[in-house]
């Protein structure tokens, strides 16, 4: 009987050996990965050979950071301070070698502003760029000062300085760079270079590409001279990355603000951006609410290219579509700052949108006025600017930033100091 089933027991190994021997290997392919847990403290990690990825590592140069790399780190797309750099730092205005900032202007004496010389700043004038325009949204350019009203807090003030010239501009092409961008790039450079042309003596630009909040990068600096600002466009190219719209604003408008910053001189210099992009702030470091803030407190306009009609227009039950907070951002930006945004439908709309752009930082008044109530430091200040209705005359609508926050300091400081930390500097 025990030779008849010693062949069954010989069958029932022979179908158990292989399953052991799998064990066998699988529990030999496991001990790196207990290993790697003891001396990690048992953290748990992804069903990956570890081994096999640190010597990868150890064997492949480490990659230069870059806006691509970047965007991979992040597990999702939503806009949190922790998400966009290193351990949690604020994004910074990057700069190119060789671009620094044209030296500053001489005044009408031919004398420039000494570094340590203190003026005296009136802290209760307020200065406003406004413009006109009809109900076709056309410049209007033959309002006179005593049509003009002022309210600021919804008290009426009185205007002590008024002029229509035209006054010299520093102003700031700001280009999206990202994939989005990818079938415009090429028109948008040549629009950039169309506004370029346009600039007169006195005028600065300065040129801003980005992509992501560690992709934010000062192409050219303030200059005159075209030739720089145009090879500045042509070194633009297209990335991926998760894109930060509002970082670029953010920091843009405080580099374009900082520039000659209390300079009795340039004071009524019109500062401004040229925004270039689809509207979809994907990974910003600072919050929606953070930036408005700020430019409360910075005079400088906004001017909107927006490219979003290939954004999703289907909206969900709640929330917004991806081209509605698009545009919702990009309308808030402009109104907010007294500037104004385009929406092209197609790319032979960009020319005649940058001569627009011109005209609106041309045909501009600037009043200047002293508060009758002094605001609080840290204060806001609503303002309103009106034009009174004329006899046989098209209703004329003034477009000026919606208000500004008090700021507190002595009534005396170094001229080109600010209260603010001075942009990175070019390394």
């Amino acid at each position: 009987m025990r030779q008849r089933k010693f062949p069954a027991q010989s069958k029932s190994f022979a179908r158990v050996a292989p399953l052991l021997f799998v064990l066998l290997a699988l529990a030999a392919s496991l001990v790196p990965v207990s290993q790697a847990r003891r001396q990690t403290g048992g953290r748990p990690r992804r069903a990956t050979n570890a081994t096999a990825q640190k010597a990868i590592a150890q064997a492949t140069p480490k990659p230069t950071p870059s806006k691509t790399t970047a965007a991979q780190s992040q597990q999702t797309p939503t806009p949190t301070p922790s998400s966009q750099t290193p351990a949690g730092q604020k994004p910074k205005l990057q700069t190119q070698p060789a671009v620094e900032p044209d030296a500053p202007a001489q005044d009408d004496s031919g004398q420039t502003v000494d570094p340590d010389e203190v003026v005296s700043i009136d802290t209760n004038e307020t200065i406003l760029h406004v413009r006109v325009i009809d109900r076709n949204n056309k410049p209007v350019n033959d309002v006179r000062q005593d049509e003009f009203r002022v309210f600021e807090n919804n008290v009426a003030q009185t205007i002590t300085s008024f002029t229509r010239e035209e006054v010299p501009i520093t102003y700031g092409l700001v280009v999206d760079n990202s994939g989005s961008l990818r079938n415009q790039i090429g028109q948008v450079i040549e629009a950039g270079k169309s506004i370029i042309s346009s600039n007169k003596p006195g005028d600065e630009t300065f040129v801003v590409r980005f992509v992501s909040s560690d992709e934010i990068k000062i192409m050219q600096d303030f200059t005159a001279d075209r030739q720089s600002l145009t090879d500045a466009l042509e070194d633009m190219y297209v990335e991926g990355g998760q894109t930060a719209i509002v970082d670029a604003v953010y920091l843009a408008a405080e580099h374009a603000s900082e520039r000659r910053k209390n300079d009795p001189v340039e004071d009524k210099r019109r500062r401004a951006l040229i925004l270039v992009t689809d509207g979809e702030d994907r990974s910003s470091f600072y919050k929606t609410e953070q930036l408005f803030e700020a430019l409360k407190e910075e005079d400088v306009q906004i001017f909107v290219i927006g490219f979003v009609n290939e954004l999703e227009k289907d909206r969900g039950f709640i929330a917004k579509s991806k081209r509605d907070k698009a545009v919702s951002l990009l309308d808030k930006m402009a109104k907010e700052t007294g500037g104004r945004a385009f929406y092209p439908n197609s790319l032979s709309e960009l020319p005649d949108i940058a001569d627009q752009i011109t005209k609106d930082l041309r045909t501009q008044y600037v009043i200047s006025y002293i508060h009758k109530a002094k605001a609080a430091p840290g204060e806001f200040r609503p303002v309103r600017v009106a034009v009174a209705d004329a006899s046989g005359r098209e209703k004329r609508i003034a477009v000026t930033r919606s208000g500004y926050t008090a700021k507190g300091g002595p009534q005396q400081t170094t001229a080109p100091q600010s209260n603010k930390p001075a942009p990175p500097r070019r390394q």
